[in-house]
């Protein structure tokens, strides 16, 4: 086994084509044929599932992937360190949407205009795909609902967010979960954090919703309750910077279900300068604000 084959590799599972990675790459399809069968045979495992003229990867081959891809970003980092060069390549990062929306673009532009040759990769989703992405090795760190307890990953606490529940205009106030009892939810879907958090604000309280309507967007979610159609839950960050907040009513939820921490997330494993570099401009940001008085887990 070699950095050539372990690239490879890489190539042919991304394009999922022999030829399209041969022409990503340069090389010849018949080349890349014959360094995948000979990492198959050092492996002992077929490493893809071959259908016509498609590939995609078997159990052994998304397994291999994880690792593939860690053992050419150390290489990559090991060569930038060695070199005294600046961090280059992709930086691929998850995101909770409302964080992407209103708490990262600055940050994420700093960041860019620091390290330029850092391809940075926004991805944004509920926390469980998140969360999955970062254990995969598909991205480097994300953004995630917290506390994150699992031994393959390690993060800190970056913000804090006020948690609202959203209702229209016209709806009586809603301090409980019995004052909304029985009423319609918009959500994302199943494996988002704030949404487990909005159906056990309803239980603690002896309550549950009725409807559950699963929405892709919080435009969307602002739209349907202004429309008088049921409730949300969003932090105050997001429904504050969006347009149309002024046509609802908002009501802060209470107790252990008044705020929720957002953290940075990545593998306990990794060694990524990329990661570093922005680790230590998170925690920069932070201590700016905080010398100014200003919330510490803003950005």
């Amino acid at each position: 086994m070699d950095l050539v084959q372990l690239e490879i590799f890489c190539a042919v599972a991304a394009h999922k084509s022999i030829a399209a990675a041969a022409q990503a790459m340069h090389r010849v399809p018949s080349n890349l044929t014959t360094r995948i069968k000979q990492l198959e045979a050092d492996l002992g495992a077929d490493l893809f599932i071959r259908e016509n003229n498609r590939l995609r990867l078997s159990l052994a081959g998304h397994d291999f992937l994880v690792y593939a891809t860690r053992i050419l970003g150390l290489v990559e980092e090991a060569r930038v360190v060695v070199s005294g060069k600046e961090p280059t390549g992709r930086f691929p990062i998850g995101s909770l949407e409302s964080t992407a929306a209103v708490r990262i673009p600055r940050l994420l532009a700093r960041y860019h205009q620091q390290y330029p040759k850092v391809e940075l990769d926004l991805s944004t989703g509920p926390s469980g795909d998140m969360i999955d992405g970062v254990i995969a090795g598909e991205l480097i760190a994300a953004f995630v609902d917290g506390p994150i307890k699992h031994p393959a990953l390690e993060g800190v606490p970056v913000f804090d967010e006020d948690m609202l529940v959203v209702a229209p205009s016209h709806h009586a106030p809603i301090r409980r979960g019995q004052d909304a009892d029985g009423e319609m939810i918009y959500v994302f879907r199943d494996n988002c954090s704030y949404r487990h958090h909005f159906e056990r604000w309803f239980a603690a309280d002896g309550a549950a919703p009725g409807a559950i309507r699963e929405l892709e967007s919080y435009h969307s979610m602002l739209a349907c309750v202004s429309a008088g159609g049921g409730l949300a839950v969003m932090p105050r960050s997001m429904l504050s910077n969006m347009p149309g907040s002024a046509s609802v009513s908002a009501w802060p939820m209470s107790g252990d279900f008044a705020r929720l921490n957002t953290w940075l997330i990545w593998r306990s494993d990794s060694r990524s300068r990329s990661l570093e570099l922005f680790r230590q401009l998170v925690d920069e940001q932070a201590a700016v604000l905080d010398m100014a008085g200003g919330p510490a887990t803003s950005l």
